[in-house]
């Protein structure tokens, strides 16, 4: 009886370490809606436009997928892959395109960077952040200069900012 007792008892051990440890694979995580997508994407534009600069910005999920894709009548054919590309920058490496731009100067210990397959390391990409977890990123092209870029991207965040905050 003793044994079968201990049989049983394992049996049960077994299944609720299998069962916690099922759900530490699993992870979750919050992620931008395509209406807040958009939204950023629009309040981004609509601040660049009152900047007088025509300009696209992409908006990326957390993991650099493009969501959104807006170009202004004007803005630059080469503006597309840039401002994707800096958003993307921006969610891969969890940081602002003017810092990653910062810390990887020729002769730098991060200089390698700027070589990685699409990364875009110009100012101009900014992260989306909430209650401490990444969200997606957003980059903007076309502004004279990756600071007027960057300008935009954050003023397109603070925009949308109380959405954010959930």
């Amino acid at each position: 009886m003793t044994v079968r007792i201990l049989l049983v008892a394992t049996a049960i051990a077994s299944l609720l370490a299998g069962s916690a440890a099922a759900q530490e694979a699993l992870v979750t995580y919050k992620s931008l809606s395509p209406e807040l997508a958009l939204d950023l994407a629009r309040a981004t534009l609509a601040d660049c436009r009152k900047r007088g600069f025509q300009v696209t910005v992409a908006v990326v999920d957390r993991f650099g997928v493009t969501q959104v894709l807006l170009r202004d009548r004007f803005a630059g054919p080469h503006t597309v892959s840039t401002a994707s590309g800096k958003a993307w920058t921006a969610a891969s490496f969890r940081t602002s395109t003017a810092e990653l731009n910062a810390i990887s100067q020729p002769g730098m210990m991060q200089a390698g960077i700027r070589s990685l397959p699409g990364a875009v390391i110009i100012a101009g990409g900014l992260t989306v952040e909430a209650a401490g977890s990444l969200l997606g990123a957003v980059g903007v092209s076309g502004a004279p200069g990756g600071d007027a870029d960057e300008a935009c991207a954050k003023a397109g965040i603070d925009a949308v900012r109380d959405k954010l905050d959930f």
